[in-house]
């Protein structure tokens, strides 16, 4: 999972799908996933990788 950005978005990609979203949404979609991986423990770590991808990305632009 990579997570890239410019001034104004930033792109999560795994392995089959990439979403770009503003760079406000950053906050959010951290929560969402975060949240997913609470709601579905038996996911066996689907989420660990985009949130890890998130969190680099939050702690390199400040966010």
């Amino acid at each position: 999972m990579k997570a890239t950005h410019d001034d104004k978005t930033f792109t999560l990609t795994g392995r089959y799908w990439s979403g770009t979203f503003p760079i406000e949404e950053l906050p959010e979609q951290l929560a969402f996933y975060r949240s997913q991986r609470a709601k579905f423990p038996k996911a066996n770590g689907a989420y660990d990788a985009p949130i890890a991808a998130l969190e680099k990305l939050a702690k390199e632009i400040g966010s």
